[in-house]
């Protein structure tokens, strides 16, 4: 078995920190390296994401394409967020993300993943050669980029319908193809302004 573990900390109070991490498919988002890329599709979703929530895991380490289905199986507030693998190619699998505020303002976030390789021991081999380095380095610049994010100096990864998408772009484009932030900002101000009058 390997157990590797980041921490990270992060000027934001920790309730931010917890609603982030409370959605699997946004910490996928911040782990893409080249070696190390993750996606996460919400299968099930309990309330507030918590205990019994499932969700799939599409992970693509150095060219290694793997995919596991996992419930959440302990859920915290502001505390700890936990999910094993319930299906999938590993023997055991199991991510904890456990936060601590150091004040007002900082949280301590620490991620840590308990697994064992498929393939016995050639999976062992598989895991000291690469698949412990790349899932470190991946954990690593994933904390890394949601710290970025949280303090305000990333991007933030929105979630809407496809078509909510083309109507979108559809404005962008009236607005002489200014940005999609600007766009969003200017229908936002808009919506804004007509309720403010009802």
């Amino acid at each position: 078995m390997t157990l590797v573990t980041k921490s990270i900390d992060i000027k934001t109070p920790v309730e931010n920190v917890f609603t982030y991490f409370a959605r699997p498919e946004h910490v996928s988002d911040q782990i893409k390296t080249d070696a190390v890329g993750m996606t996460v599709v919400p299968m099930d979703i309990k309330e507030g994401m918590g205990v019994g929530t499932t969700f799939r895991i599409i992970g693509d380490f150095s060219g290694k394409r793997l995919e596991w289905d996992c419930e959440t199986i302990e859920f915290v507030r502001n505390e700890k967020i936990t999910a094993k693998q319930i299906e999938g190619p590993f023997k055991k699998w199991q991510i904890t993300n456990e936060f601590k505020s150091l004040g007002n303002n900082l949280t301590r976030v620490t991620m840590s993943v308990d697994y064992e390789m498929p393939f016995g021991p050639l999976g062992a081999i598989m895991d000291k050669a690469k698949f412990a380095k790349s899932a470190e380095r991946g954990m690593e610049t994933a904390l890394y980029n949601v710290r970025g994010l949280l303090e305000g100096n990333g991007s933030i990864p929105v979630y809407i319908t496809l078509e909510a998408y083309q109507k979108l772009l559809a404005e962008k484009k009236k607005m002489n193809d200014v940005p999609v932030s600007t766009a969003l900002t200017a229908i936002i101000e808009k919506y804004n302004e007509i309720e403010a009058k009802a």
